[in-house]
């Protein structure tokens, strides 16, 4: 099978050639402005971050930092900045929907490159721009738009069932290795990195399902830093155009008349409007976006490079990766770090092992998803098969995202506001007559453990409305240094998946990071993980024994009573960490998967937690 895909994995010199001269002559390819600043629009972040460069110097560099914990002055920023570019825009990421955040993205960045801006996007193929009608438009659209796919499975933008077995079974390490790195950069100038992809559960625009994210807004000398990393990711050997790829250019080259730019097709045009005055809004950029920021000194951009797998010993490859794990190593007091995934890694282990035995060890507080917020199950398994060692070995303090934390549905409340009455309904991009499709995100494509269709939703509840899931990925250390970035702080993310992330070395922006993350576990958002209270003394220890010796089994780990369990804070009483004393007085057990109906995902938890310890490193 896998011989007789390998066969047509490649695109002729004639073939591109002729995609490429079908390209150049598709209609429509006319640069709208020729301004030397290509008609920007004139904006406060773009200026802020201009000066910050003006008074850098290499001994004293000046950055502007935002925090982007609210979605909608995340997504505003970017529209804000598209809008002002005047030479280049440069965004990397790991999916790229057609939802409404999507379609929005793209539309502004297609009118960026028709008044002359450079727009160049790095998107990963497995989980990105899956529709070949929409890489044959934005292959033409205009020649300052280019689109590259980061590690294409045998040179397709496609992957279908049968390629994706083929390409693990025939070039795992290869397939497995993706780029999870988030970038958005206008002009060198000013940045935005994290956890975000462009997908509309990302920014509060899924009607169902959206995830608790974050990111950071770097104006200055670092935006330096994040230019230098692009350009290693753009012009390395995976990353491939889209004329160089299989199936586009066999549909560019099969395409007699070229596709226009059609309108968006919004499922919610009133909200996109009202974002996008926003955008445009002094008062509001103001409040939300300039306001907030801090000036301060040094910021580091950090990235593994594009061929991380290719050497593991080749230590440069994982730069961001060894930074963060250096920076936990000298932790002296406090470690408060959110994760979607809690599966430590074989070196973390070791540090947070090294921590527990200082006198006096270093607070460790950690922020997760349970498995009630949780789309990836599988993973919350392997957490799940390790919660003794985490909180004995580590020292660990765990909270677990509740599935509708209030501090969550404040955040969506305020990014979807209704304002009907002040959009004039003729600035609706809407088509009259054309049927809306909502696109569910990465649940329709294929991968490993639960990836494809029913499969990857969440658990069903007990309790019901709106749910939402742990997706930020940031770290603090001693109240000094602050990390915001993609890296899971899991063996994909320390071995397998490029990531990237902004360092900042500032108290003020610490502190403000770390109550952020703090917020997302108090007793209203999340559960807490404690041992088990042993009411019978004999019977309980020796449960605990058996559990013991399950846990450290690599198959049939299947004692049901485990080491630890989830608490709920009891009214009136102050929160404590679990081995504080009067924490059982204050604190009552809601069980290990609280909130979650009897269902095969559940029992398929347990069964990965029994047979999964194998694939802990890919998960």
């Amino acid at each position: 099978m896998c011989a007789a895909l390998l066969q047509g994995c490649t695109v002729s010199r004639a073939q591109i050639r002729e995609a490429r001269a079908i390209v150049a002559a598709s209609p429509d390819r006319q640069t709208e402005c020729h301004r030397a600043d290509h008609c920007a629009t004139p904006s406060p972040l773009l200026k802020a971050a201009d000066q910050a460069l003006a008074d850098s110097t290499p001994q004293h560099p000046v950055n502007i930092v935002t925090l982007l914990d609210d979605s909608a002055p995340a997504l505003a920023a970017r529209v804000n900045l598209i809008r002002a570019a005047q030479h280049s825009i440069d965004i990397q990421t790991y999916i790229w929907d057609q939802d409404d955040v999507g379609q929005l993205m793209l539309d502004e960045l297609v009118r960026a490159a028709r008044r002359g801006v450079k727009v160049r996007i790095l998107a990963d193929q497995l989980f990105s721009f899956e529709n070949l009608s929409l890489l044959d438009r934005l292959a033409r659209v205009s020649p300052n738009l280019k689109v590259k796919l980061y590690n294409p499975t045998f040179d397709d933008a496609q992957t279908p069932p049968l390629e994706f077995a083929a390409g693990i079974l025939c070039c795992f390490m290869k397939f497995n290795q993706r780029m999870h790195n988030k970038l958005f950069l206008v002009d060198n100038s000013i940045g935005i990195t994290g956890g975000r992809n462009y997908q509309d559960r990302y920014f509060n625009w899924d009607e169902n399902f959206d995830y608790v994210d974050r990111e950071v807004m770097v104006g200055g000398a670092a935006a330096k830093q994040m230019a230098a990393s692009f350009a290693l990711f753009w012009h390395h050997k995976r990353s491939v155009p889209l004329i160089r790829l299989r199936d586009v250019n066999h549909r560019i080259r099969s395409d007699a008349v070229a596709p226009t730019w059609p309108a968006p097709h919004y499922l919610d045009p009133r909200r996109v409007a009202r974002l996008q005055a926003e955008a445009e809004n002094p008062d509001w950029l103001k409040q939300h976006l300039i306001a907030p920021g801090l000036r301060t000194g040094k910021v580091d951009y950090f990235s593994d490079l594009p061929a991380k797998t290719d050497d593991p010993d080749k230590r440069s490859d994982h730069e961001f990766t060894s930074y963060l794990m250096h920076m936990v190593a000298d932790a002296k007091h406090e470690v408060v770090l959110q994760t979607p995934y809690l599966v430590m890694s074989n070196r973390a282990g070791r540090i947070f092992k090294k921590l527990r035995k200082e006198k006096p060890a270093p607070h460790i507080i950690v922020s997760t998803n349970s498995l009630a917020s949780t789309d990836a199950f599988a993973v919350y398994a392997l957490s799940y098969k390790h919660r003794k060692r985490y909180l004995t070995q580590f020292g660990f303090q765990i909270h677990e995202l509740k599935p509708h934390p209030p501090s969550a549905i404040r955040a969506y409340d305020r990014a979807n506001q209704q304002t009907d009455n002040q959009i004039p309904t003729e600035s609706l991009a809407i088509v009259p007559g054309h049927p809306h499709r909502h696109f569910p995100g990465t649940e329709r494509r294929p991968g490993l453990f639960g990836s494809s269709g029913r499969r990857n939703r969440p658990a069903p509840l007990k309790s019901t409305g709106r749910r939402f899931a742990l997706h930020a990925k940031s770290m603090v250390v001693d109240d000094h240094f602050a990390m915001v970035g993609s890296h899971n702080f899991d063996p994909r993310s320390d071995h397998f998946n490029t990531e990237a992330g902004v360092i900042v070395f500032d108290p003020r922006f610490a502190s403000e990071l770390r109550a952020s993350i703090l917020r997302d576990t108090e007793p209203e958002n999340a559960w807490v993980v404690a041992p088990r209270r042993q009411d019978v003394p004999v019977l309980g220890g020796i449960s605990e024994f058996i559990g013991d010796v399950s846990s450290k089994l690599p198959l049939f780990d299947l004692w049901p009573f485990r080491y630890a369990t989830d608490y709920q804070l009891n009214p009136g009483c102050t929160p404590k960490p679990p081995y504080a004393p009067g924490f059982y007085a204050c604190y009552t057990a809601v069980g290990d998967f609280p909130d979650v109906a009897l269902s095969g995902k559940s029992i398929i938890t347990r069964l990965i937690t029994a047979f999964g310890a194998g694939v802990k490193g890919i998960l």
